[in-house]
């Protein structure tokens, strides 16, 4: 999946795929028709104009739907699976922004991920405007002044945005980033086996990356350290 072109890339399968991690058994055909559901229920396509679908799929999906953030258990792996976030309403920015844009990509409407410094937007252009929304701060809009102040608060330091942050992340770099939050989860819990699994879902995405490469090398003396202590 991960090697297809953008185009033949499906976005919200390969997340499903992704979510195996935690459910091996996962089907993924449900889960992908909860989100034709999402797309069929939302009332997008009675909007007059680009700018009032966008602001009719952020009321339907955040507050009549009810998907919100996890700001209480963040860390929370489920978080990061796809299934539990549309089964739960609830996610972090990357997941939430995931169900935004299959929603949004049923509806035809040209919604795009945005990967800011340590939190993941979404947007789409309006005439000549980017209009940027906060899936994890309930759909809301943000202004590039309310963007920074966001970013600031994840980065802990002070941060100037500049167009180029704004730039549309591919699937596979979304993907990548699911992966990454997944990894610093298991390996913050100390499951070696999950982390060694994330690492090769990060060199599928993104082969020849060194540093996975090197962290790879870390947990698989980590898992031989255990099979030594178990054995």
């Amino acid at each position: 999946m991960a090697c297809r072109p953008e185009s033949q890339l499906d976005l919200g399968l390969a997340a499903l795929l992704l979510a195996r991690l935690e459910h091996p058994a996962l089907d993924p055909a449900p889960w992908l028709a909860r989100l034709d559901d999402l797309a069929a229920r939302s009332g997008v396509d009675e909007a007059p104009g680009p700018r009032e679908k966008l602001e009719r799929l952020s009321a339907f999906l955040f507050e009549k739907e009810g998907f919100r953030g996890n700001a209480e258990d963040y860390y929370d792996p489920r978080n990061s699976c796809l299934n539990d976030v549309l089964e739960r309403r609830l996610g972090i920015p990357i997941t939430l922004s995931v169900v935004a844009l299959e929603v949004a990509r049923r509806l035809g409407l040209p919604l795009a991920g945005i990967g800011l410094p340590g939190h993941f937007v979404v947007g789409a252009r309006v005439g000549e405007a980017l209009v940027v929304l906060d899936p994890f701060g309930g759909g809301r809009t943000l202004d590039r002044e309310d963007a920074e102040a966001l970013v600031s608060r994840a980065m802990g330091r002070p941060m100037t945005l500049t167009d180029a942050h704004f730039a549309r992340a591919s699937k596979a770099q979304i993907l990548a980033r699911m992966l990454r939050n997944l990894k610093a989860i298991y390996a913050k819990r100390r499951d070696w086996e999950k982390t060694l699994a994330v690492i090769d879902g990060i060199l599928a995405v993104e082969p020849g990356d060194q540093a996975q490469l090197s962290e790879r090398d870390t947990v698989l003396a980590h898992l031989r350290r255990k099979l030594a202590l178990l054995n």
